[in-house]
């Protein structure tokens, strides 16, 4: 009997391969999952790109954790109610007053926490002073 290092149990067969992972499984057990009764479909919201009400489905969260819709009529995948990253009103003109009294664009923006391209920006949109 030889000491080869493929054949070193008593019976002389090869020990069977290691079970690997297999992700295309995993990934059907997945989408079996994602089209179970248990997908909440909400009726009432349509959908932006074809506009039909009717088999809009929640479709997880977004970074800023709103929740997504996905329309299974054309596939499209939307936000409800997207969250506006936009400045109010009252915060840009402030710092457009802030900015036209003296301080700079840069320390406008340490002060209220912005970035000083916004303050910038909004100063050559507004045109002149207020």
């Amino acid at each position: 009997m030889s000491l080869n290092k493929e054949h070193n149990n008593k019976t002389g067969k090869r020990p069977p391969p290691a079970k690997h992972f297999d992700p295309y499984g995993k990934r059907k057990e997945i989408e079996e999952q994602n089209d179970s009764p248990s997908s909440e479909i909400i009726e009432g919201r349509n959908c932006p790109k074809c506009g039909k009400i009717e088999k809009q489905m929640k479709h997880g969260f977004n970074r800023s954790g709103t929740q997504r819709c996905k329309c299974k009529n054309c596939g499209h995948t939307y936000t409800m109610q997207p969250k506006t990253r936009a400045y109010s009103e009252e915060i840009r003109q402030a710092a457009i007053k802030t900015y036209y009294s003296g301080v700079s664009g840069c320390g406008v923006g340490k002060i209220f926490g912005m970035s000083k391209a916004n303050v910038y920006n909004w100063i050559k949109k507004n045109g002149s002073k207020p």
